[in-house]
């Protein structure tokens, strides 16, 4: 026998994040997921060429083209492949356009809601006492706060930006983290370990940082993953009120609006189906990979309510 026989099998230690990314990779729609937002993400990059591609561009007209002799954009067709809109411009070209906003505003404002909502969060869950009385508090005024009044009262004093669009994502969007990572704080505050590195001198903040904000990986992956989706419905509802994007530049919501003045739809639906189907199917995409992330970080949850269902039937026999 040789001593490669002898040895045995090669056992090979995996990381955390391979056996999460191996987990994740099973799941068909998370997996499905990830290649529809890898792919927007490349529509979005690439929507130069693709304007070079189509040889439109994103704001010009096109009206002896684009438009019939009664003034209608025309459908799709071999040369505006996903129609026209009532202005004579391409739709797919201001779709890919649009893509960059979306992906763009909704990225930033994710990660920049989840770093306020994660430091105020482990403040106030580390502190206790009066520091979490406050927080709290504030978190509720937030929260109470109307989002469409407050974005009405922001734009009619600085006008429509998108610099200001994400200010008010981010404003609203951040207690939800906030308020997760505060209880958790708050129940890692009372472990051993940390009660362990307080009493051989660590300061607070090394300790926030070095020994609770590790712990606290996975639902600031799973939450910010989450709100990605929830900013791009905002963008898309901030720019569809005329209160984010200002024209020409295209966006989603915003197309989606000017496909909604005088009715231009009843005639165009493509202007209304193909934009609303890029909406649709990002925040779909989103939302599908922060819970295959959810089970593939938890592994132990996801077994849980598998056991369960599979001991239902067995008990109600």
């Amino acid at each position: 026998m040789s001593e490669a026989q002898a040895e045995g099998p090669k056992i090979v230690q995996r990381s955390s994040a391979n056996l999460t990314f191996r987990r994740l990779m099973r799941d068909p729609a998370s997996l499905l997921a990830v290649v529809f937002i890898l792919l927007l993400i490349a529509f979005a990059i690439g929507a130069p060429w693709v304007a070079g591609w189509t040889g439109h561009d994103a704001i010009e007209q096109y009206r002896d083209t684009a438009l019939s002799p009664v003034g209608l954009p025309v459908g799709p067709n071999h040369e505006f492949l996903l129609g026209a809109d009532q202005l004579g411009r391409d739709v797919l070209v201001r779709i890919a356009y649009g893509a960059r906003i979306s992906l763009a505003v909704g990225v930033a404002a994710a990660l920049a809601a989840s770093f306020i909502g994660v430091g105020i969060g482990m403040t106030a869950g580390y502190f206790g006492g009066w520091v979490d009385i406050v927080l709290g508090r504030f978190m509720d005024l937030v929260m109470s706060v109307p989002f469409l009044l407050c974005a009405l009262a922001l734009v009619s004093v600085f006008g429509p930006s998108l610099w200001l669009s994400v200010c008010v994502i981010v404003f609203f969007s951040w207690t939800t983290i906030g308020r997760v990572i505060r209880a958790e704080t708050a129940s890692l505050a009372r472990r051993d370990f940390v009660q362990a590195s307080r009493a051989l001198g660590a300061g607070n903040l090394s300790i926030m940082l070095r020994d609770i904000l590790p712990n606290l990986s996975v639902p600031i992956i799973i939450y910010t993953t989450m709100m990605i989706p929830n900013s791009i419905v905002f963008e898309a509802t901030l720019s569809f009120l005329g209160l984010g994007i200002t024209p020409p530049t295209p966006s989603w919501g915003g197309m989606l609006a000017e496909a909604g003045a005088n009715s231009i739809y009843l005639v165009a639906w493509w202007l209304v189906l193909f934009p609303g189907l890029a909406l649709l199917g990002s925040t779909l995409a989103f939302n599908i990979l922060g819970d295959g992330l959810r089970d593939a970080l938890d592994p132990k949850g996801r077994r849980v309510k598998r056991r369960r269902k599979s001991t239902k039937p067995a008990t109600e026999g």
